[in-house]
């Protein structure tokens, strides 16, 4: 009974360990030079995105990997060795409907909804990079990224 306890109370304090074990590099080698975002509409309604573009300088050969941003992560893009370029879609087009029936055999059909589990907790304006160097994943915290005007999109006829 004694050991059951002592195992309990370990698992917990383990497991509290745990949260928050996300350490942010200080001194990556690489420097940002600006960081900047934009929503786009597109030509036919329900069609958006965010556009996140990060301008580095001192690049070494890094494999940069993802970014984090307004709890959704995406690949990052790499143009020109030293611009990197994120697309979040916010599109509303391409939710799948659901099905409500009185027969739940009929709502089988429904697609589980995910939990949301974004590792980070972040502003509107902050995101997350990671990038991998010496066979591990490191990440760098982008504090006050810009907001430039929204971009359009003609519209399809």
């Amino acid at each position: 009974m004694r050991t059951m306890k002592i195992l309990s109370i370990l698992t917990i304090i383990f497991s509290f360990s745990q949260c928050g074990s996300t350490n942010f590099e200080t001194n990556p080698p690489f420097k940002i030079d600006s960081a900047k975002y934009y929503s786009w509409v597109g030509g036919v309604p329900g069609v958006s995105g965010i556009n996140v573009q990060i301008q580095l300088k001192n690049t070494s050969p890094i494999e940069f990997d993802s970014l984090y941003f307004r709890k959704k992560s995406t690949k990052v893009e790499i143009k020109d060795a030293s611009l990197l370029i994120a697309h979040f879609n916010t599109s509303k087009r391409n939710k799948p409907d659901l099905i409500l029936h009185s027969d739940p055999k009929k709502e089988l059909k429904n697609k589980i909804p995910e939990p949301d589990n974004f590792p980070f907790e972040l502003k509107d304006n902050e995101a997350v990079l990671s990038y991998h160097l010496g066979g591990e994943t490191r990440y760098v915290k982008i504090k006050n990224i810009k907001k430039q005007d929204r971009s359009s999109f003609p519209k399809i006829q």
